[in-house]
């Protein structure tokens, strides 16, 4: 081979593989950029469009918590993580207050995981009994509080006590109002009032906790942002109620502090019993250790925790924080009719205007009195187990004797 030769070979060689390299990497980059947008687009179909990348988070991420907030005598308490058995509990160390957690809540939720994991492991030195009497509501003040009225049911009942026509479209646009959020009760606090004149009531319900909500959020992607599931006693004075909504201005006086359970449990933490934003087990009301009520609040629930969100981000963003709850829960009788008391087979009633208004419907008048100073409610929720889930909501009824 002559010194020509070998110089052409070299050049074409050369050039083949430079004209190689470049087909690699156009043919690798196109490929690239066809699997990537492929990728975005299935994302896209599955995952509900994110405001963030953290949102990402939401959706592949599950979180498996029961927590607390201990009592401290100040303003927020103290973050506990609690074990699923309710047994001990720790101090959180990845965030201070309950509030503080879900204001970064992606950050956050991770390492009180890994909390919790170690707790249940029996991994954690510090740990101590877990004593709900020492516990505040989880969130013992909230930027926001509403609360819908999901059981059409029990609406019905209120209105037919009274001979009035319900509106058909109170089955399709929930109820819902905004009630106070600066001060609510210990779970174990006393429910305190001068007097049983204003006719005082419990109202037994579940609750959710919610991340910021952007406004318009629809009800296929609202159930993306609830952090925290608790019970609540939506006290109310029934009494109070006529005069109020006569003035066609809503709930204010009649409507005090709420109490909510000791535990806040993430929606994975009930697993298949949070299905379709609803909680699908029976509630337990009992008044003076006797059974008053074990509806289901996953039947006969109109409106979902889903459609509740996108009715009120309707026309605001919901603030991190925000407690919506689903009115009282409501269960139909089996023959389609108002439900019944336990001691008749039935499921009984998680309030006692209920009960009454079953009464006036079957007997033209109400026999059951509202609580009375000295009465004690207790509400909670059993798994499938029997064991409790969120702990109780355990009140007595004391006469409150104002400060001179």
């Amino acid at each position: 081979m002559t010194r020509k030769d070998t110089t052409d070979f070299l050049r074409y060689s050369f050039a083949g593989f430079g004209f190689w390299l470049i087909k690699y990497f156009t043919l690798h980059t196109f490929y690239s950029v066809l699997y990537t947008s492929a990728f975005c687009l299935l994302l896209k179909k599955s995952v509900p469009l994110c405001r963030n990348l953290n949102d990402l988070h939401i959706h592949y991420t599950k979180n498996i918590m029961k927590l607390a907030t201990l009592n401290t005598n100040t303003r927020d308490g103290q973050l506990l993580i609690v074990s699923k058995d309710l047994s001990t509990a720790t101090l959180a160390q990845s965030a201070s207050t309950m509030q503080g957690a879900l204001d970064n809540w992606e950050v956050v939720s991770p390492k009180l995981q890994a909390e919790y994991d170690a707790l249940n492991a029996g991994e954690t030195k510090d740990s101590f009994a877990f004593d709900e009497i020492g516990c505040t509501s989880p969130l013992p003040r909230a930027p926001q509080w509403l609360d819908g009225s999901a059981y059409v049911n029990h609406v019905e009942l209120v209105r037919k006590a009274r001979n009035a026509e319900m509106p058909p479209s109170f089955w399709v646009d929930p109820l819902m109002y905004q009630g106070g959020s600066d001060t609510f009760l210990d779970p174990h606090e006393p429910i305190q009032f001068e007097t049983t004149d204003w006719g005082i009531d419990m109202e037994a319900e579940t609750a959710i906790i919610l991340d910021d909500v952007p406004m318009g959020t629809k009800a296929d992607k609202a159930l993306n942002y609830v952090r925290l599931i608790m019970l609540v006693n939506d006290v109310s004075l029934r009494g109070l109620i006529p005069q109020e909504l006569g003035k066609g201005f809503g709930f204010v006086q009649s409507k005090p502090s709420s109490a909510f359970s000791p535990v806040a449990v993430t929606p994975d933490e009930l697993g298949e019993n949070w299905k379709d934003g609803k909680v699908c087990l029976p509630i337990w009301v009992d008044l003076n250790d006797k059974p008053l009520g074990r509806a289901n609040a996953g039947i006969d629930m109109t409106f979902s925790f889903a459609q509740l969100i996108e009715h009120a981000a309707k026309t605001r963003d919901l603030g991190t924080g925000t407690i919506i709850g689903s009115g009282t829960i409501s269960n139909k009788g089996l023959d389609g009719g108002p439900g019944k008391p336990i001691s008749d087979g039935g499921l009984g009633y998680s309030c006692l205007a209920e009960e009454r208004m079953v009464e006036t419907i079957l007997t033209g008048s109400p026999k059951t009195p509202f609580m009375q100073f000295g009465d004690n409610v207790k509400i909670y929720m059993k798994d499938e187990n029997g064991n409790s889930i969120f702990g109780m909501i355990d009140q007595d009824v004391i006469q409150y004797e104002p400060a001179n």
